[in-house]
């Protein structure tokens, strides 16, 4: 798409959900050292009751924490709700300039995203904001959302995440809940499928790929085999519904130091023979071409973003 290269870079290899009803743990997400991404819950974490209240306290955390380099993003909820035009409406006025971006829930078309758009379009002409500032990202968790999705990974040049959330696709398909997140009679990766058509859509659409919760946050070793899944189809990165599951995911994202030397010394030697006026080396006993390049340099685009 002509505005891949348009779209800021951010690391997303753990999107901490912090519910926005609760100033203590607000708090605490600023404080931790070690995430890339918090956002701030309105929809599920949230009792209906509190919605409204939620949306001064989440401003408030907004422009008044130190969120050092994490990304800055709030939940909204979905189109259908009667919270969700106020929900971007009372955030975006009131700390948009401390907002990086806003995520969607419950996306089922494109129009969802097209609705979003227009509104942050008509807040950031109003506020004095820099047009198209505001990033969205957006939960794939509806069988339609699914069934839509690579018209919803090019619907707006703000889109940046599609996010894969298992617990409320579960019950759009009808899934029974004692095979969601371990043991099940299903053979193999119950979600292999929908993680695999979501993530090749945003690579498609120069977007990132996220996958879900993982709900046991006292089961880390599950926790990083669900990580560790969505990894190597590409995914770069997973949710964390507890501070516990942080370190996790950042390590599992990350490339392996000895595998970006190694990457560097693979991108040199190829580099030096073009300059010899040879298209492919011998690098370590392999031959080393275009093609291998163009794979070590996803490792090395991981390092640079993560600083590495």
């Amino acid at each position: 798409m002509a505005h891949h290269n348009k779209r800021p870079k951010r690391a997303r290899r753990c999107q901490l959900s912090v519910p926005g009803s609760s100033e203590k743990m607000m708090v605490k997400a600023a404080g931790l050292p070690d995430v890339d991404h918090v956002f701030l819950d309105l929809e599920d974490a949230v009792a209906p009751s509190a919605k409204p209240g939620a949306r001064g306290m989440i401003a408030d955390a907004l422009n008044n924490l130190n969120w050092g380099k994490k990304v800055r993003c709030v939940r909204v909820n979905d189109c259908t709700t009667e919270w969700c035009h106020d929900d971007i409406i009372e955030v975006v006025t009131r700390a948009g300039r401390n907002l990086d971006t806003i995520m969607l829930t419950k996306a089922k078309s494109a129009h969802d995203l097209t609705f979003m758009d227009t509104m942050l379009n008509q807040l950031e002409k109003k506020l004095g904001l820099v047009e198209g500032r505001i990033g969205i990202e957006v939960l794939i968790e509806e069988v339609e959302g699914m069934m839509n999705v690579e018209e919803i990974a090019k619907s707006t040049p703000r889109l940046e995440c599609l996010i894969f959330g298992m617990g409320d696709y579960s019950a759009s398909q009808g899934i029974d809940v004692r095979h969601i997140g371990g043991d099940s009679a299903y053979p193999g990766d119950i979600w292999h499928y929908t993680r695999y058509k979501m993530t090749i859509a945003a690579r498609a659409n120069g977007l990132d790929p996220v996958d879900g919760p993982f709900a046991n946050f006292k089961n880390p070793d599950a926790y990083r085999r669900e990580a560790e899944r969505a990894s190597i189809l590409g995914m770069v990165g997973k949710w964390a519904i507890h501070p516990s599951q942080c370190e996790i995911a950042q390590a599992v994202f990350s490339p392996d130091p000895k595998e970006v030397l190694r990457a560097r010394a693979m991108a040199k030697a190829y580099d030096e023979a073009l300059a010899r006026g040879e298209g492919a080396v011998t690098y370590e006993g392999m031959m080393i071409d275009a093609a291998s390049v163009r794979i070590v340099q996803n490792t090395l685009d991981k390092a640079d973003l993560y600083g590495m």
